[in-house]
């Protein structure tokens, strides 16, 4: 385990090779689950704002979820999360040549509005639990993403690597930099 301020990280963090390949899973995370993407408490009003720049990019089902749910719902815990479309997939999924797409994050680079996605999103495969005074970083396995591993092995793209954006967004630089020292360290006592 790796100890960065309140964070326990697992080593997976470290060890897994890891690169979305959308070519090859179809972005297949925003459309198998049991629940929505989970949404932090102070990203709903921004979710809210950001809706009518959002919605031209969403499907008619997608839309029809959110008028009925609302911009977020609550999963099986409680907890703040994306709504579903028939209990499936994002109700923020954008279809584009097969592909599952986030139209928050469309609607982002494209200018539209300044909140790339949810931070959960931006962090899969990583997740976030809150015990108290502590978090926990773990590396969530999930068969639909077993091209990214492959391609994180080819490419040797550590995943605390790969997610250092969204890392930096969550926790800042300076968190994400001891990060990377105790990652690197970690790796080398492994050699």
């Amino acid at each position: 385990m790796l100890i960065v301020g309140d964070c326990i990280i697992t080593e997976d963090i470290a060890d897994c090779r890891f690169c979305c390949d959308l070519e090859q899973c179809q972005g297949q995370c925003c459309v198998e689950g049991d629940d929505g993407a989970p949404v932090e408490e102070d990203e709903i009003a921004v979710m809210e704002e950001i809706y009518p720049q959002v919605k031209p990019y969403m499907t008619e089902d997608g839309r029809k979820a959110v008028e009925e749910q609302g911009v977020t719902t609550l999963d099986r815990a409680g907890e703040p999360c994306t709504p579903l479309v028939g209990g499936r997939e994002c109700a923020y999924v954008a279809w584009r040549d097969g592909k599952a797409l986030c139209a928050i994050e469309m609607a982002y680079r494209e200018g539209k509005i300044e909140f790339a996605k949810p931070v959960s999103c931006h962090l899969y495969p990583i997740r976030v639990d809150n015990f108290g005074e502590f978090r926990a970083l773990n590396y969530h396995r999930w068969d639909v993403c077993r091209c990214a591993v492959a391609k994180g092995k080819r490419e040797g793209v550590p995943l605390y690597r790969y997610l250092r954006e969204p890392l930096i967004r969550k926790f800042g630089q300076e968190w994400y930099d001891e990060l990377a020292l105790l990652c690197e360290n970690y790796i080398e006592r492994k050699k």
